[in-house]
This record gives C-alpha cells, sequence and structure tokens, in this order.
C-alpha cells in the first residue's frame, strides 16, 4: 500500500483587519515533506500518527507539505494556490497511490475561495480519480460542506474542546482507513444541518453527555465515525454553523438517521447549551468577592486562536482604573514593546506602551511604566500534546500587575507561557487569559474558580448580532425556532 500525507490548516475570521499571508504561516510551520520529521505541532502530529500507523503495516508513505498559520484574516489567493498545487505536484509524482489523508482545518478561507477545503479536496479527487480513498481530519470548529463530502471518502473532526484528542482522532481516521484499503467497510457520509450558530463547551452538560454517547456510537450497529462539527461564527461564509456528520458502512440512510438524531437533540438543548459571558465590571466584582485564588478570567473576545489580534486592552485597562493588584495577564501581541524589554535588559524599569496597535477591535495602547522581570526566547506552551511557540517574550510588571508580552500571536493556552519566565500564575488573585476555551486544559488545575469575559475586542459572542452576507438560511439565536422559520 502506498499512502500520500499532507496538511493545510488555518482557520479564516472573515472579519478580521489581518490578512494571512506567507509570514503567518512562515512562523508557525512550512514543511516540504519533512513536518513528522521536525518538533510537532496540532497539524504535523497527526501527519506524523498516520506515518506511524503506515509504516507499521509496511506501507510505503509520500509526505507532501504542511503549512500552519495562527488563526487571522483571509489568506491571500496567491498562497493558498500556491501551498495547493505543491500538494498536488508531490501527490502527482507520487501517483499511483492507494489512500490520500489530509490533515486540514475546515474554516480556511482565501481570497476567491470560500470553502478552501472543498477546493483542495475536489482538485485531490479530480487527479487521483474516483476509486482512491481520500480522507480529512478537520477542526471540529469547521464549515462542513456538501463538496467536502462529495469528494471525500471520510472526514472526521475532532470531538474534544479544548482538543486534547486531535492524535487519538488521527488515529480514529486512519484504522478506518486501512479497513477501506482491505475491503471491509464502505463509507458513506451524511449531514444534519443544526441551524445553530455558537461556539459550545464539551466539558459542560449537557454536551459532554452528549459527546460521549456519540463516541460510544462509533463502531456499532454499522456506525463507523460520528462528528458534531461545532463550525466557526466568525466565518461569513454559506455553510457557516453547527452540523452534525455521520459516516455508515454502506447504508447512506442509516447515516442521514443517526445524523438526524444527534443533531435534533443537539438543538432541543440549544439554550443550554448557549454559553455565559459576563461583562467586564460584572466579571470583576465577582472575581474580587471569591475568597483565595487564582479566579481565572477569559477575554473572549482577544482569542488570537479565533483570529482577534491579541493585543486589545479593555479588561486590562479596567483593571487598572479600578486599582486592582496581584494580577497576572497573558499573551499581549505586542512585538515592539518586547523589543524595547529586550534592548533595556532585566530589571531596567521604563515607560512602555502596550497594546491596542492593530485597530479599534484593540481599544486604545496603555502606557505604563514597568519593570523588566524576564526577557526570553524560544518559549513554548503546550496545547494538548504538542509545544506551541509564542516567540521571543518578555515579564514586566507595573504596579502589582504581571504582564507577559510575546512576539508570535498566539492565544494563552498554558501556564507555562508564563511559569517559563518565571512568572507562577498560581500565586495571584487574578488572572487574565486571552482565550475562549482552549485555556482551560492548562489553566483549570490551578483555578479556584473560571470566569468568561466579553470585552468589546474583535470575537464578539453575540452571535445573532454577527453581520452575515452570505449566510441566507435562518438561525438561532437570531430566531428561535429556524426550522419553523424555514418552514421544515
Amino acid at each position: 500500500m502506498k499512502l500520500f500525507i499532507a496538511g493545510l490548516d488555518t482557520e479564516t475570521n472573515t472579519f478580521s483587519p489581518m490578512h494571512t499571508g506567507y509570514e503567518s504561516y512562515a512562523e508557525n510551520l512550512i514543511a516540504h515533506g519533512d513536518a513528522t520529521s521536525r518538533p510537532l505541532n496540532c497539524c504535523s502530529a497527526q501527519l506524523a500518527v498516520w506515518r506511524a500507523r503506515a509504516e507499521v503495516r509496511g506501507w510505503h508513505v509520500a509526505e507532501s507539505l504542511c503549512a500552519v498559520a495562527e488563526p487571522g484574516g483571509v489568506t491571500t489567493r496567491s498562497v493558498y494556490e500556491t501551498f495547493r498545487d505543491e500538494i498536488l505536484r508531490d501527490l502527482a509524482t507520487a501517483m499511483p497511490v492507494d489512500a490520500v489523508l489530509l490533515a486540514l482545518h475546515g474554516a480556511c478561507v482565501a481570497e476567491g475561495y470560500d470553502d478552501v477545503e472543498g477546493d483542495l479536496l475536489g482538485h485531490v479527487r479530480a487527479l487521483v480519480g474516483p476509486d482512491v480513498a481520500v480522507g480529512a481530519e478537520l477542526d471540529l470548529h469547521c464549515h462542513l460542506t456538501e463538496r467536502m463530502l462529495d469528494q471525500a471518502t471520510l472526514l472526521a473532526t475532532y470531538l474534544e474542546y479544548p482538543h486534547t484528542d486531535i492524535e487519538e482522532r488521527a488515529d480514529h481516521l486512519f484504522r478506518l482507513m486501512a479497513q477501506v484499503l482491505a475491503g471491509e467497510t464502505r463509507p458513506v457520509m451524511a449531514l444534519f444541518d443544526c441551524r445553530m450558530i455558537g461556539t459550545f463547551r464539551v466539558h459542560e452538560q449537557p454536551l459532554r453527555d452528549l459527546v460521549d454517547r456519540m463516541k460510544a456510537q462509533q463502531g456499532r450497529d454499522g456506525i463507523l465515525s460520528v462528528s458534531f462539527g461545532h463550525g466557526f461564527p466568525w466565518g461569513d461564509v454559506a455553510d457557516v454553523g453547527a452540523k452534525m456528520l455521520v459516516v455508515a458502512d454502506g447504508d447512506g440512510r442509516q447515516a442521514r438517521a443517526v445524523a438526524a438524531h444527534f443533531g435534533q437533540e443537539i438543538f432541543a438543548q440549544r439554550h443550554r447549551l448557549q454559553p455565559d459571558y459576563l461583562d467586564m465590571d460584572e466579571a470583576l466584582d465577582r472575581a474580587c468577592a471569591i475568597e483565595g485564588g487564582p479566579v481565572v478570567l477569559a477575554d473572549v473576545s482577544d482569542n488570537a486562536g479565533g483570529g482577534a489580534p491579541g493585543d486589545s486592552t479593555f479588561l486590562l485597562r479596567r483593571v487598572i482604573e479600578r486599582g486592582i493588584r496581584n494580577v497576572a495577564s497573558c499573551l499581549y501581541w505586542d512585538p515592539i514593546a518586547v523589543r524595547l524589554c529586550r534592548e533595556a535588559g532585566e530589571g531596567a524599569t521604563l515607560p512602555l506602551r502596550i497594546g491596542g496597535k492593530i485597530g479599534v477591535a484593540s481599544g486604545d495602547p496603555i502606557d505604563l511604566t514597568v519593570t523588566v522581570r524576564r526577557v526570553a526566547s524560544g518559549i513554548t506552551q503546550r496545547f494538548g500534546q504538542v509545544p506551541i511557540a509564542i516567540g521571543d517574550a518578555a515579564w514586566v510588571s507595573a504596579d502589582g500587575i504581571d504582564l507577559v508580552l510575546n512576539s508570535v500571536r498566539s492565544q494563552a493556552f498554558h501556564p507555562e507561557c508564563m511559569t517559563a519566565l518565571g512568572l507562577d500564575p498560581a500565586t495571584r488573585k487574578l488572572v487574565l487569559v486571552k482565550s475562549i476555551n482552549h485555556f482551560r486544559a492548562g489553566f483549570e488545575p490551578i483555578a479556584r474558580e473560571i470566569l468568561y469575559v466579553a470585552t468589546p475586542g474583535a470575537l464578539q459572542p453575540r452571535f445573532e448580532r454577527i453581520p452575515y452576507t452570505k449566510l441566507a438560511r435562518p438561525y438561532w439565536p437570531k430566531v428561535d425556532d429556524p426550522f419553523a422559520e424555514a418552514g421544515t
């Protein structure tokens, strides 16, 4: 057997003012066929799983491009087409192949391509023909489209959020692919559109129980795989929204029935699934009233993992205005401030302008007199099992407030982005993190309590107010029952 593997992964906030170009990929990963021999990230780790499983079986593996960028604005046309064409050239060179496995995101938008993954899968299918098995692993924040299903043999998303099961789902997809190649199964995929837009917390009920039952359904009664695609709300595309994906063995009717069963159950729970967000003063009042600490406050509106700049100052400014002390906060994407700290040196005290550099959604910059506690390079933080680089970083202090500034845009995943600099967030009363939910895996073990804060940043969690231009169907929460509204 011969397996072809490649990866292309970024999440696109079409409302972001920042384009995603070559440099955005280069500072994360662009590997031309050797990603599995380098330090792994969330995308290349999937390729490493597939290579390892294939080689144990004695298969030949042809590895192509693996390109990853931090979520941001629309990918430029030239960059996407260059990456796509490299994958297709490598695939043509590797032909004939028995199977193709791709590590994709599912919510990538490029100039001229609202459905990047569907476009790539379509070109792959045209090259390999109708009989070669083609599979892809997707982030659960994906736009599941009929074009993807038409062009692929198998699709599966992560099930956990935070994404602690990336490698597990890669193994799941490989095992399904191996069954297809052995002639043991004939996958048929079906979608159910839940008509919902939002962010959904898998660790909380009732979704925790639903996801556990989805997992239990896999491998039983002819159901091969079940995925809940949460969707990515800040993508202005026709297919935005939550969808249920089911893969059955040869029975399309069964796949549709199971997808509808789980999808309708999710829709029925929609009001319970809607997360609570506090405004800034509500969150600070509640946090300060809690005995002990640390209390972790998630600034969900400035999550770099959703394409936000990661340099907003709204919550920090309110902390300063209220005179709150014993606070630590991360990560502030501010390469200019990091450079000034590096030039001044550890121990230096200097006036520093922090954040507020990208646009209106970043707020105004904050001017502080800070002391540089530590400056370092090569700092990483864990995302699941893989280390994520944050670039050059500086820990600065100003009147009872400790901040971590960094040069490579990233959300806060793990306390390691602070402890690696010598800052222990577990000793602080309040810890402010720029993230929507991925921070939980690392910060929950040290947190007295966790609060979610809707600041005036780039990722507004009021989904009924997002100004979509390409979504034609009604959706919750803009209308309470979009199925009735659509007459279905």
